[in-house]
Order: C-alpha cells, then structure tokens, then sequence
C-alpha cells in the first residue's frame, strides 16, 4: 500500500535535508546550513502528524526519525560549531573536534525520548530541533555581526557543553500544546509566543538563538512556579 510509505519518506527528506545542511556546515556556509536545518525541521513535523492522519505509525518509521534527526540536529548543528572553531588561531588541533560531542548528546537525548513515557505532552531535556536552531542562529549571527572578542573559541566549546548537558538533564521543559486557548494553565506559554517578536526584531537571525535561550530559562521558571 503506496501511503504506508509516505511518512518515511518524508523522514528521508529530514535526513537529505541534514546531509545537504552538514555539506555546508564543512563549506563554512552557515546561511545554507541554517536554512537546510529549519527545512528538516519541517519534514520532522509533517512525519508524525502524516503517520498519524494516515493510521501507518510503524516501528521502523520511528527509529528512522530518530536517526534522521540525528544527522540534521545532531550532526549538522556539531558540524556548524566545528567549522566556527576551525576559524580561530588555536595551538590545541584536536580542540574543534570536541564539537561533535554534541551530535553524540543529541543521539542519547533521542534514545531516551524513545524509551521516555513521561514527554507526552513536554519535554524532558532540551529537544534536539532547539538545540539545531540555537547553535545554527548563534554561529551565523556572529559570522554576519563580525562579533569576535579575545577567548572567544572557549565561550563557544563551554557553550557546546553545556548544550550536551542540557540535551540531557532531567529538566522539565513546556511544548507548545494547548489543550485549551485560555490563558490560566497557558501563562508561561503566551509569555513565550508574545516575547518571541521582539527578541526576533530587534536581534534579526540570533533572535532564533536568544529565542532558544529564553525557552530553557522560562521552562526552568515554570518548574519553580510548579513546586
């Protein structure tokens, strides 16, 4: 049956997508490599949702989303830093490749949501897409800013893992599902939509990135508010 076929592949457009956008990650072409990434996340979307209007969600459909979104962020986004680094002047050669210690965090991060029951209506840990997008946004940003300071290259390797550990941590974080458009119980998630306007105005492409930062920071606040 032809329709069984079709959410897998539209996951393998994902993984195209994460391909072509790890091919221009290593050109140091970060434009292309963003775009690339937020086209994959459109195939991760529409994958799921296909399977489920079709009736044709499969085993083998899930655990070729997991790889694919690996590849486009995991790989991809690991690829973008890697080639940042690989611009600065450092005396340690291996250090770039320390980067790619993120698409390993992000393959674990997608095991245990597999396996993760309680992330059916949130996460647990911050999602590989977001994390894609930060690191994709952020490096463009400076690249297009020229924004360069002394020690630079270590902020940039801190911040890659500290995103490893965020992939991971046991920190509860909000989806954007609303169960009702009311605002009691939705707080922390209209804060979030109205606010994202004028950090994307005023910020332009890392808007996308202080975006991502600000999700971490509310979804802790919302935990705090919960207890």
């Amino acid at each position: 049956m032809l329709k069984k076929h079709i959410p897998n592949t539209i996951t393998c457009c994902n993984l195209i997508s994460g391909c072509i956008a790890t091919y221009f990650a290593f050109q140091s072409e970060f434009e292309m490599a963003l775009l690339f990434i937020v086209i994959g996340a459109v195939f991760d979307f529409f994958d799921g949702m296909t399977a489920r209007l079709l009736h044709v969600s499969s085993p083998i459909g899930k655990e070729l989303d997991s790889l694919a979104d690996d590849i486009t962020f995991g790989f991809a986004p690991s690829a973008i830093v890697f080639s940042y680094l690989c611009t600065f002047h450092i005396d340690l050669p291996f250090v770039p490749f320390l980067a790619f210690v993120m698409a390993a965090f992000s393959a674990l991060r997608l095991a245990k949501f597999n396996l993760d029951e309680r992330q059916a209506l949130g996460f647990i840990g911050l999602p590989t897409p977001a994390n894609a997008l930060f690191w994709g946004s952020l490096v463009l940003g400076l690249q297009q800013n020229d924004i360069t300071f002394e020690g630079m290259e270590w902020v940039i390797l801190l911040g890659t893992f500290v995103s490893c550990y965020l992939l991971i941590a046991e920190i509860p974080m909000f989806a954007l599902k609303f169960k009702h458009w009311g605002w009691k119980g939705n707080e922390i998630k209209y804060i979030f939509v109205i606010s994202c306007i004028p950090l994307l105005l005023l910020l332009g492409v890392s808007g996308f990135a202080a975006i991502i930062a600000w999700y971490v920071l509310l979804s802790k606040i919302a935990v705090l508010m919960n207890k």
